[in-house]
């Protein structure tokens, strides 16, 4: 990390959190971050992804470009794909501030934005003309006041469907009342359904994922995997934020919403590594990394590729460049001509 960019975080976490994301975006759009000219590359990085090809397997999550405002900049951060939204058919300005904060002692935050953002007419308008030097996923998302959410995805993936690389239906924030129902059996088979019927009607080339709950039981992560079988998904991602509080140590340990962060490393793994015993489908790693070796431990627990976020708040929009690079290395310290050839190698530790 730069010089520059210690100083910059260290004034970010001066302010309030919400307002030092809303900083770091216009930081970003007025080319005031680090520069990469695009993906980290490397022969040992290259995956195949549901038919995507990453350079490398390191991707941003979504949630920090909600609306899709910076994906030039993000290009060139050195990750290897990203994912903008959540994105709803209507805007909406999600549930009332404060609702972010910051867990410095654990590495980690809480939030309970409640999907905000500008509608998916407005993001898709800045998807159509984006920068296709990385492949760009879109979070898929319900309006709050629906009384149809599982139609609130179909609909906005046949609005912004034409324009991204690959779809997430997100049916795992706990910061929507009721979204989290829907990774039921009976209604997740539907709601997926729905998505792949409407991808299929207009012949849009993009695979869906589905992202999942790190909160759930044994029986229910088996269920899921049926399904995603059944529908014919292309994918799950593994995991969302927790509601779990265990071991929390900074003061807003008890604030509603989800949380993110390290804390949710161990949780989240475990997930990845049953769903990698239950299905062939790829899978991709969220939750609590931070380091090259995290990327490392989600990808030899069955992970694919592997996505960041909130560790950013800590170390800087340069995290996924170092990541990145430092799991090239990591790769060719243990003599893998090939990432895929890490996938799941140690799947069956995690119980």
């Amino acid at each position: 990390m730069s010089q520059y960019e210690k100083l910059a975080l260290r004034a970010m976490r001066l302010l309030d959190p919400e307002r030092a994301h809303r900083v770091a975006l216009t930081a970003l759009k007025s080319g005031f971050a680090p520069h990469y000219g695009g993906p980290v590359r490397s022969s040992r990085l290259v995956v195949r992804l549901a038919g995507l090809e990453l350079q490398n397997p390191i991707g941003l999550a979504a949630g920090f470009d909600k609306n899709a405002e910076a994906i030039k900049p993000l290009s060139k951060a050195g990750f290897g794909f990203l994912e903008v939204g959540a994105a709803t058919p209507k805007p909406q300005p999600g549930n009332p501030k404060p609702r972010l904060f910051r867990l410095t002692r654990d590495r980690a935050a809480i939030n309970r934005f409640g999907f905000n953002n500008e509608g998916v007419d407005a993001i898709a308008a800045r998807l159509e003309y984006h920068d296709r030097s990385v492949p760009i996923g879109l979070n898929l998302g319900a309006n709050k006041d629906s009384k149809d959410k599982a139609e609130d995805f179909a609909t906005v993936l046949r609005h912004a469907g034409e324009f991204i690389d690959f779809a997430t239906v997100n049916v795992s924030s706990p910061n929507t009342e009721k979204l989290r129902d829907l990774q039921g059996k009976e209604a997740l088979t539907e709601l997926l359904g729905g998505v792949v019927t409407v991808r299929e009607m207009q012949d849009f080339m993009c695979p869906i994922f589905l992202k999942i709950a790190p909160d759930l039981s044994d029986a229910e992560v088996e269920d899921i995997a049926e399904v995603a079988a059944a529908t014919r998904i292309d994918g799950i991602i593994a995991t969302n934020t927790t509601l779990a509080r265990e071991g929390l140590r900074s003061r807003h340990r008890g604030e509603a919403g989800g949380l993110s962060g390290q804390p949710l490393f161990k949780k989240s793994t475990r997930v990845l590594a049953r769903l990698s015993r239950l299905t062939d489908l790829p899978l991709i790693g969220v939750g609590g990394v931070a380091t090259a070796e995290h990327a490392y431990k989600k990808i030899k627990a069955g992970a694919s590729a592997v996505q960041l976020y909130t560790a950013m708040v800590y170390d800087g929009i340069s995290l996924g460049y170092r990541i990145a690079e430092g799991l090239d290395k990591l790769l060719e310290r243990d003599g893998f001509a090939h990432v895929a050839e890490a996938v799941g190698i140690e799947k069956d530790q995690y119980t």
